[in-house]
């Protein structure tokens, strides 16, 4: 069930949010909490019903597992707690290496040795990288006694809440299980309403109108298509890299408009990347909260920077691999994770060489380094993007224009190409995003003033009909082509 389909726009959400506020304003909090859980298994259900008892024994083992954790820690036997916590975290490990690498490794296993293995028929459960990081996190903060909240309602649900689920964000217990367990979650809120409704429009709007809209043109050129020229490379792989911007974007956006309706605030996930100057601050704005895991639970883990410069190096090339190897079991995102490593490295190196000089960078350097770092994601974009590893050589080789360096007939359909790239670079490069869109505009409406409570209600209304009406338009538009999935529901 995709946010951008009829059965959810219409149908799913309608029916979970009115129930959900019906249980609430009753003051049957603790029923709102079962309802929401109980909808947010059904939302995947919907997709893979075989899977639901996956998710359902990974979420009971992991709770049990924690709770066994947190008697042990209050009891003061640290080793049986670390044993257990070790146990429950390779069980994760083990059916997330199943479920996801199982092919990948037998593949791999069979090409270096030339044996016939026999082929792993193995389908990935939807989300599973998701919801077995969130539940990692959780079994090691048990062990370090960071675990406060203990209630099986609320444990479900933050695993299973829907608008999080299938791609994210990675989220942590200490933002979330406090959110369940208040009541003033389980209220009437009509700004959280509003908001909620913003975000979503935005984020519908991104991957209705802006990803689907530029989609076209990357397949033929990505897809074992010909030898691209040089203009044809680079106009494929600036497609992809905004399809996925906006793809994403607009899925984070939706997901903390979808949340916000319940009156949970989901962590932002996504903040203008293309705007980053350096590499690592592009990883400070995309995909925020997976950035957040890898750190605090790989790299910090494996030593951080504590043990001088090259094992810094070393251990932030072996998280971005792994990084990219959680993205997907193919060579191509372990190149993808190597090269963003090898970025990291070079861009500490060249901030240590730089800091040391004591000169503040110009308005021109930072203008440089944030176009250097653009071309830099694009590139690794290739590899993220192909589906094999000379597909991708080929598109980079017609970047670099080893194929052929032309300039192609205009033809209608490459002037559209040309013009849509070009207002999404600007949205992307330029725009402010949405949350600051929303922040400005919640501020705005404070600002005005207190209207009377007829106008406010009628204010609100208003709203509330424009948004019908232009979810009905973004509907129309995405039934013309076909729900499409979000790029991050393969991962």
């Amino acid at each position: 069930m995709l946010f951008n389909s009829y059965e959810f726009l219409f149908a799913f959400l309608p029916v979970v949010l009115g129930v959900f506020m019906l249980l609430s304003l009753r003051g049957w909090w603790r029923l709102s909490g079962c309802w929401l859980g109980a909808a947010s298994v059904f939302f995947y259900g919907y997709w893979v019903p075989e899977y639901v008892l996956l998710l359902l024994s990974s979420i009971a083992m992991n709770y049990l597992a924690g709770r066994v954790i947190s008697n042990y820690v209050q009891a003061g036997q640290g080793r049986s707690a670390r044993k257990v916590m070790i146990a429950g975290v390779a069980i994760n490990l083990l059916l997330l290496g199943y479920y996801k690498y199982a092919n990948f490794f037998a593949d791999a296993i069979r090409s270096l040795s030339g044996l016939p293995l026999p082929g792993i028929d193995v389908v990935l459960p939807i989300g599973i990288s998701f919801f077995t990081f969130t539940q990692i996190a959780f079994l090691v903060d048990c062990q370090e006694g960071k675990v406060k909240e203990s209630d099986p309602v609320y444990y479900l649900l933050f695993v299973t809440y829907f608008p999080h689920l299938i791609a994210g964000p990675v989220l942590h217990h200490a933002e979330m299980m406090p959110q369940f367990a208040r009541r003033e979650t389980y209220r009437w809120i009509p700004e959280n309403i509003v908001a909620g409704v913003a975000f979503f429009l935005l984020g519908l709007f991104k991957k209705v109108v802006l990803a689907d809209g530029i989609q076209p043109y990357v397949g033929p050129v990505f897809d074992h298509g010909p030898s691209p020229d040089l203009v044809t490379a680079w106009g494929a792989a600036l497609a992809y890299t905004l399809q996925l911007y906006f793809d994403f974007s607009g899925y984070s956006d939706m997901a903390v408009g979808l949340s916000r309706l319940f009156n949970v605030r989901l962590p932002f996930n996504f903040n203008s990347p293309y705007k980053a100057n350096n590499i690592s601050e592009f990883w400070r704005r995309w995909h925020m909260t997976l950035s957040r895991f890898l750190r605090d639970y790989l790299y910090i883990r494996l030593g951080g920077n504590r043990k001088g410069p090259v094992m810094r190096y070393m251990n932030l090339l072996v998280t971005m691999v792994l990084g990219g190897l959680w993205h997907g079991a193919g060579w191509t995102f372990v190149v993808w994770g190597g090269l963003h490593g090898l970025y990291l490295i070079v861009n500490h190196a060249w901030q240590a060489i730089f800091s040391s000089a004591g000169r503040a960078p110009s308005t021109a350097a930072n203008g440089l380094s944030r176009l250097v770092t653009f071309i830099a994601v694009v590139v690794a974009w290739v590899f993220f993007r192909a589906t094999t590893f000379s597909d991708a050589v080929r598109v980079l080789s017609g970047m670099a224009g080893l194929f052929e360096i032309v300039i192609p007939e205009p033809t209608e359909e490459g002037m559209r190409q040309f013009v849509i790239t070009l207002v999404l670079l600007a949205v992307a490069w330029m725009a402010p995003n949405s949350q600051e869109v929303v922040a400005r505009w919640i501020e705005a409406r404070r600002g005005t003033g207190a209207p009377a409570l007829a106008d406010m209600a009628a204010a609100r209304w208003s709203f509330v009909g424009a948004a019908l009406v232009m979810v009905l338009l973004l509907a129309v538009i995405n039934g013309t082509r076909g729900a499409s999935e979000f790029i991050y529901f393969n991962f």
